[in-house]
């Protein structure tokens, strides 16, 4: 039997924290302006109308209104804040 513990047991024990990226409002919900809507890693989801984009890719709202997401050329999704007395109407296309 070994009289250490082996070179690798010093080098265990660490683990990262959960990055806990993802979406964060769907579609049809209420936002306030600077509210996050997603934390992404690069552009898997682009910025619509009133959504800006962080140096980290995360969205965020620009305006008060209702999220909507949808496609954007068949080959990236795309979210939109739309203001919210125009949301009834945009919600019922989907």
């Amino acid at each position: 039997m070994a009289h250490k513990k082996g070179a690798g047991s010093t080098r265990n024990g660490r683990d990262s924290n959960a990055q806990r990226r993802g979406v964060k409002v769907y579609g049809g919900q209420e936002v306030v302006a600077g509210n996050i809507l997603v934390r992404q890693v690069g552009s898997t989801i682009v910025a619509g109308k009133n959504v800006g984009m962080g140096r980290d890719f995360t969205l965020f709202a620009l305006i008060d209104g209702v999220v909507q997401y949808g496609w954007k050329s068949n080959t990236k999704k795309h979210v939109s804040v739309v203001p919210a007395g125009e949301a009834p109407a945009a919600a019922a296309a989907e």
